[in-house]
């Protein structure tokens, strides 16, 4: 028997979703890479544009044109506590060797 992973990027991609985004999809974007939640970046670009007197929020735009858009209907990075269930289509992992007993 064969096992086969799908194939996957050997790294994380910084991508703009095309679909969980307010503006440009840039928080949501950081927000997948760093799997933390999309309004927490918000917040924070938020207080470092008041702290910075908004000198910060120039990050955005820059971000904005630099990173670029994920392709339609490409997946987002798994989270390593999202791994795929066997109802989704996934292979089984290998037995382990040796078996338990």
């Amino acid at each position: 028997m064969t096992y086969t992973t799908p194939p996957q990027p050997p790294y994380k991609q910084l991508r703009r979703p095309v679909t969980d985004r307010m503006v440009a999809g840039v928080a949501s974007g950081l927000g997948r890479y760093f799997a933390v939640d999309p309004t927490l970046v918000r917040v924070v670009f938020a207080v470092a544009g008041l702290l910075t007197g908004g000198l910060a929020l120039l990050a955005y735009p820059i971000m904005w044109f630099l990173m670029p858009e994920e392709p339609a209907g490409a997946p987002a990075w798994p989270h390593p506590a999202q791994a795929p269930s066997p109802a989704d289509g996934a292979q089984p992992a290998p037995p382990a060797y040796p078996p338990a007993a």
